[in-house]
Protein backbone atom coordinates (compact mmCIF):
# COMPACT_ATOMS: atom_id res chain seq x y z
CA UNK A 1 0.00 0.00 0.00
CA UNK A 2 1.00 3.84 -0.62
CA UNK A 3 1.06 6.18 1.59
CA UNK A 4 -0.98 9.57 0.87
CA UNK A 5 2.44 10.99 1.09
CA UNK A 6 4.06 8.82 -1.94
CA UNK A 7 0.76 9.10 -4.08
CA UNK A 8 1.35 13.72 -3.21
CA UNK A 9 5.50 12.75 -4.55
CA UNK A 10 4.12 10.75 -7.59
CA UNK A 11 1.55 13.71 -8.27
CA UNK A 12 4.43 15.92 -8.15
CA UNK A 13 6.33 14.40 -10.19
CA UNK A 14 3.82 14.25 -12.90
CA UNK A 15 2.25 17.38 -12.43
CA UNK A 16 6.24 18.98 -13.31
CA UNK A 17 6.16 17.30 -16.91
CA UNK A 18 3.08 19.85 -17.43
CA UNK A 19 3.53 22.45 -19.19
CA UNK A 20 2.81 25.68 -17.41
CA UNK A 21 0.68 27.40 -19.74
CA UNK A 22 -1.80 24.25 -18.94
CA UNK A 23 -1.98 25.54 -15.34
CA UNK A 24 -3.54 28.80 -16.33
CA UNK A 25 -6.48 30.24 -14.65
CA UNK A 26 -6.31 26.78 -12.45
CA UNK A 27 -6.42 28.66 -9.14
CA UNK A 28 -6.85 26.27 -6.99
CA UNK A 29 -4.37 23.95 -8.43
CA UNK A 30 -4.10 20.34 -8.07
CA UNK A 31 -5.35 18.89 -5.01
CA UNK A 32 -5.24 15.66 -3.23
CA UNK A 33 -8.35 14.18 -1.66
CA UNK A 34 -8.02 11.62 1.27
CA UNK A 35 -11.16 9.82 0.66
CA UNK A 36 -12.93 7.46 -1.70
CA UNK A 37 -14.91 8.67 -3.97
CA UNK A 38 -17.68 6.24 -5.41
CA UNK A 39 -19.88 7.27 -8.73
CA UNK A 40 -23.19 7.92 -7.32
CA UNK A 41 -25.14 6.41 -9.86
CA UNK A 42 -23.05 2.94 -9.32
CA UNK A 43 -23.00 0.25 -6.91
CA UNK A 44 -20.42 1.43 -4.96
CA UNK A 45 -18.27 -0.75 -7.41
CA UNK A 46 -17.32 2.67 -9.73
CA UNK A 47 -14.36 4.83 -8.11
CA UNK A 48 -13.82 8.67 -9.18
CA UNK A 49 -10.28 8.91 -9.53
CA UNK A 50 -10.24 12.66 -10.03
CA UNK A 51 -12.28 15.49 -11.11
CA UNK A 52 -12.18 18.73 -12.71
CA UNK A 53 -14.13 21.16 -10.94
CA UNK A 54 -15.01 25.03 -11.87
CA UNK A 55 -17.40 26.83 -9.90
CA UNK A 56 -17.99 30.76 -9.56
CA UNK A 57 -17.30 31.32 -6.42
CA UNK A 58 -14.60 28.51 -5.69
CA UNK A 59 -12.94 28.57 -9.00
CA UNK A 60 -11.19 25.97 -10.79
CA UNK A 61 -9.79 22.92 -8.85
CA UNK A 62 -8.68 19.54 -10.09
CA UNK A 63 -9.32 16.60 -6.86
CA UNK A 64 -7.23 13.73 -7.43
CA UNK A 65 -9.47 10.92 -4.86
CA UNK A 66 -6.12 8.98 -3.15
CA UNK A 67 -8.86 6.32 -1.03
CA UNK A 68 -10.36 5.90 -4.91
CA UNK A 69 -6.62 4.98 -6.31
CA UNK A 70 -6.07 2.96 -3.28
CA UNK A 71 -8.81 0.92 -4.06
CA UNK A 72 -7.62 -0.24 -7.12
CA UNK A 73 -4.26 -0.10 -6.96
CA UNK A 74 -3.03 -0.37 -3.10
CA UNK A 75 -0.96 -3.74 -4.14
CA UNK A 76 -0.31 -2.73 -7.91
CA UNK A 77 3.44 -2.19 -8.90
CA UNK A 78 4.52 1.50 -8.25
CA UNK A 79 4.68 1.93 -12.62
CA UNK A 80 1.49 1.01 -12.92
CA UNK A 81 0.34 3.57 -9.65
CA UNK A 82 2.33 6.10 -11.27
CA UNK A 83 0.90 5.22 -15.35
CA UNK A 84 -2.94 6.10 -13.88
CA UNK A 85 -2.29 8.99 -11.87
CA UNK A 86 -0.85 10.57 -14.96
CA UNK A 87 -3.34 9.55 -17.38
CA UNK A 88 -6.30 10.86 -14.59
CA UNK A 89 -4.03 13.90 -14.00
CA UNK A 90 -4.08 14.76 -18.05
CA UNK A 91 -7.31 13.45 -18.66
CA UNK A 92 -8.76 16.20 -16.00
CA UNK A 93 -6.51 19.18 -17.48
CA UNK A 94 -7.93 17.60 -20.14
CA UNK A 95 -11.18 19.06 -19.16
CA UNK A 96 -9.77 22.60 -17.70
CA UNK A 97 -8.27 23.24 -21.07
CA UNK A 98 -11.63 22.39 -23.03
CA UNK A 99 -13.57 24.59 -20.18
CA UNK A 100 -11.15 27.58 -20.92
CA UNK A 101 -12.25 27.20 -24.80
CA UNK A 102 -16.34 26.69 -24.06
CA UNK A 103 -15.43 23.11 -25.76
CA UNK A 104 -17.01 19.87 -23.84
CA UNK A 105 -16.08 17.21 -26.28
CA UNK A 106 -14.54 15.51 -23.28
CA UNK A 107 -17.61 15.71 -21.27
CA UNK A 108 -19.84 14.43 -23.88
CA UNK A 109 -17.28 11.44 -24.28
CA UNK A 110 -17.34 10.94 -20.45
CA UNK A 111 -20.99 10.79 -19.89
CA UNK A 112 -21.32 8.55 -23.02
CA UNK A 113 -18.87 6.03 -21.45
CA UNK A 114 -20.72 6.32 -17.87
CA UNK A 115 -23.78 5.19 -19.37
CA UNK A 116 -22.93 2.56 -21.48
CA UNK A 117 -21.22 1.53 -18.03
CA UNK A 118 -24.27 2.14 -15.98
CA UNK A 119 -26.68 0.32 -18.93
CA UNK A 120 -24.26 -2.74 -18.52
CA UNK A 121 -23.75 -2.86 -14.94
CA UNK A 122 -27.21 -1.86 -13.57
CA UNK A 123 -29.17 -4.56 -15.59
CA UNK A 124 -27.33 -7.33 -14.98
Amino acid sequence: MYTIDDVQEMLGQIADEIPDEFFKHLNGGVVLLEECKSHPKSKGDLYVLGEYSYRQDMGRHIYIYYGSFMKLYADAPQSLLYKELRRTLLHEFTHHLESLTGQRSLAVKDHVRLNEYLHTHLTE
